[in-house]
């Protein structure tokens, strides 16, 4: 072999392995979303931030107001990722919302929601599925660490069988399609992401009755790696299957609880879990909603 055609072949592999890097890093960069590219901040001003180039944002809460953002897409089903750190300290009376909605009087709604509270004690997660606009129906869990400490993913899976919440890849509570005896499920109203930090302390804490301490504000909550690999909405009619992670996969589609994330789901729910209208009979007196006789976890 010449001289020139061995030059000419070390060349042609760099290329190759320069190509071959470049896609590689293309893959990697696309791994998380950017708050830039995937989200709008709806409300507070100043409140809301996006730093670090579109990988952070944080949104505060002061006396006059709270804050918020919401995604630019639409989606209808998918598996949505978002990495949060909670408002430390003293979080009595505050809220922080994170959630899928759609709009209109008929909403649906999949919905996180971290209660506040004095220091020391836990925050409470407070979770809800509206369907058809029809919700009340609460769970609500301590967690089983400090979420003001660092971040944590919070996971929602929604498919057309069921409804999977997660907590840093746990399964806390499951709300399954049960149309079969007449229960709406969430299936044809495509929904964004919402999140906003509000006061609420007309409810949030011990029933209302600990109020915020503006002594502490602003009070801040942060996110970061956002992950959606999910069908985005683009008509009325259609959509497309898109992953801000291009190395996952669809398995969301038919995803179910194996016999592992069984096991940890009644670990969490017998450990943690605070309040579940399925076993509120004071408050359903003429009898628990149909769904918590048939799903054995809600």
């Amino acid at each position: 072999m010449s001289t020139t055609t061995s030059s000419s072949l070390q060349v042609s592999l760099l290329l190759s392995l320069l190509l071959s890097l470049f896609i590689l890093t293309s893959l990697v960069a696309v791994s998380a979303g950017n708050f830039y590219q995937d989200f709008d901040i709806t409300w507070g001003d100043n409140r809301a931030k996006i730093l670090n180039g579109g990988n952070l944002l944080t949104l505060s809460l002061d006396k006059i107001s709270g804050s918020g953002f919401q995604s630019k897409n639409e989606y209808l089903f998918g598996r949505i990722d978002m990495q949060i750190k909670l408002v430390a300290g003293n979080s009595a009376g505050t809220v922080t919302a994170y959630y899928l909605s759609s709009q209109g009087p008929t909403h649906d709604e999949i919905d996180f929601e971290f209660l506040g509270n004095v220091s020391g004690d836990p925050y409470i997660l407070h979770t809800n599925v509206f369907s058809q606009g029809k919700g009340n129906r609460e769970q609500q869990f301590y967690l089983w660490f400090d979420p003001t400490m660092a971040f944590h993913t919070y996971s929602i899976v929604w498919n057309t069988q069921r409804i999977i919440f997660l907590v840093d890849n746990i399964p806390i509570r499951v709300f399954n399609n049960l149309e079969s005896i007449g229960i709406p499920f969430p299936k044809s109203q495509p929904m964004r992401i919402y999140s906003s930090l509000w006061n609420a302390d007309d409810w949030a804490t011990r029933g209302g009755l600990v109020k915020t301490d503006w002594t502490k504000a602003p009070f801040t909550a942060s996110y970061r790696n956002f992950k959606a690999n999910a069908c985005v909405w683009t008509s009325e009619s259609s959509c497309v299957s898109l992953s801000t992670n291009s190395l996952q996969t669809s398995e969301w589609q038919n995803q179910a609880l194996n016999a592992a994330e069984r096991n940890r789901i009644r670990w969490v729910q017998q450990k943690y879990m605070v309040y579940n209208y399925c076993g509120d009979f004071k408050r359903f007196p003429q009898g628990l909603p149909a769904e918590c006789k048939r799903s054995r976890f809600l």
